[in-house]
């Protein structure tokens, strides 16, 4: 197991390296450039199509908006922004989050191009069914000779959608935050209590397809993310002093890098506290990574243009808001330099300590939404690309291994689960970028037509 492990950090580490920071980055900043800064300048707008006021029942797509853009939350408000967070502060300190802001603002641009071509460049599965996601905007937009491309996506897309980091850290805080306090003995008896748990009411919900899946992310993502605001706003109220001057070190701390503790990137600890930083940005807002598009490509929309600017939304609300206040709860409590407690039992280290003893037990009903309504959308994102490879008439086969891995999730170690995941997540951008900035120049002239169209 310990080879395995080491062969895992590997893989991960090759994958983030130098070519693939440039792609992400690089290519996200030219994807900036090359709309105006589209993102700032249509924030508004963008604002006023999630709210339907531009929604058509007889458009065609599977699900609205608002369900497109909850379903894709769904998948990155999880433990990207709670354990996720904590793993790049307790690695990093507060100069990581200078870094994950940076990835989230080029990571709107990114998204909005990626959820557009989604639109732009929907195919036909098996059945005759539209479907949309970087597979089909990949086989439709640049041609069929770009098929092993899609192909690589999807093959990535089974690996990547298996929800061991998401079950992984579940269990983790159901044992931290509920069990373990309480006198219960923790170990593999009870992961695996929790890991039958949680693959019964998955069961429930994949089972059903995309329309129960989305539905039930639009009842539950919204709910509890005013809940976590609110939870966190009171952590912030009660140590106000300390707020300005942690703000002021994450800025000063990006570039200074005092707090860092992993390994040294391109000569230098900056370099691996910005490499930290963005890795733990798109792992959490998944920009550039390719499976947002997969749930805004099912949206009812004749309009590529106005989806896209409805999912560039998702990195300002996951990593510019929910990152930072996490973040924020973690670094005014003190907790990052009193405890060697990781992922998300900082987290709850933070609440427990402003909120005694019922903060731990709010934050584990957050953590347990969050993680379950993500459980929802990665088992839609692995049919999807089983579908792509095998034909629509097989994808239900995925919905067997995802639900078999969750137990394997809820088992093994936090590296090996991190590691998997980080470098298949990796590998997946290549394909999703590579078409991205190559079919960037019809996204902007789409813009200008969408434009003229809307008289905006």
């Amino acid at each position: 197991m310990q080879q395995l492990d080491q062969l895992l950090s590997d893989f991960s580490s090759l994958a983030w390296g130098l070519p693939l920071l440039i792609l992400l980055i690089g290519g996200g900043l030219y994807l900036l450039i090359l709309s105006r800064f589209l993102p700032f300048r249509m924030f508004g707008h963008a604002l006023q199509v999630l709210r339907g006021k531009y929604d058509n029942p007889n458009d065609p797509g599977e699900i609205n908006h608002f369900q497109a853009l909850t379903t894709a939350l769904s998948s990155t408000i999880g433990m990207g922004n709670i354990a996720g967070v904590a793993v790049a502060i307790s690695i990093g300190g507060p100069g990581a989050v200078f870094w994950m802001w940076v990835s989230a603002i080029i990571g709107m641009s990114t998204k909005f191009f990626t959820s557009s071509l989604a639109i732009m460049y929907r195919g036909k599965d098996s059945n005759g069914d539209i479907q949309g996601g970087p597979m089909y905007f990949i086989t439709e937009g640049l041609g069929k000779n770009w098929k092993p491309l899609a192909a690589f996506f999807s093959v990535c897309g089974l690996v990547g959608a298996l929800p061991v980091f998401n079950v992984n850290q579940l269990t983790q805080a159901i044992n931290d935050i509920l069990l373990a306090p309480n006198g219960v003995a923790t170990g593999f008896t009870t992961n695996l209590i929790i890991g039958l748990v949680l693959v019964a009411i998955t069961a429930v919900v994949i089972l059903g397809g995309l329309n129960r899946i989305s539905k039930t992310a639009a009842r539950l993502v919204p709910s509890m993310v005013l809940l976590y605001f609110v939870l966190v706003l009171i952590i912030l109220i009660v140590n106000i002093h300390e707020v300005p001057h942690y703000l002021a070190l994450i800025f000063t701390d990006a570039f200074a890098a005092e707090n860092y503790t992993g390994d040294a990137f391109l000569g230098g600890v900056v370099g691996g506290l910005i490499l930290l930083g963005i890795r733990r940005g798109a792992f959490s807002n998944e920009a550039g990574i390719g499976t947002a598009p997969m749930a805004h490509g099912a949206a009812k929309t004749t309009e590529p243009v106005r989806e896209g600017l409805v999912a560039m939304l998702g990195p300002f609300i996951d990593t510019i808001v929910i990152c930072t206040l996490t973040a924020l709860a973690i670094l005014v409590t003190g907790v990052w330099q009193t405890t060697d407690a990781n992922g998300v039992s900082l987290t709850a280290s933070a609440f427990g300590q402003v909120f005694s003893g019922v903060g731990k037990y709010l934050l584990l009903l957050c953590i347990v939404v969050f993680s379950v309504s993500s459980l929802f959308s990665y088992s839609y994102y692995g049919s999807k690309c089983l579908s792509f490879l095998m034909g629509s008439q097989n994808k239900h086969y995925y919905n067997y291994i995802y639900i078999a891995s969750i137990i394997l999730g809820a088992t093994t170690s936090l590296s090996m689960m991190i590691n998997l995941i980080d470098g298949v997540f990796a590998l997946m951008a290549i394909p999703t970028m590579t078409a991205t900035l190559i079919m960037a120049p019809r996204v902007v002239k789409e813009i200008k037509v969408y434009k003229q169209r809307s008289k905006l």
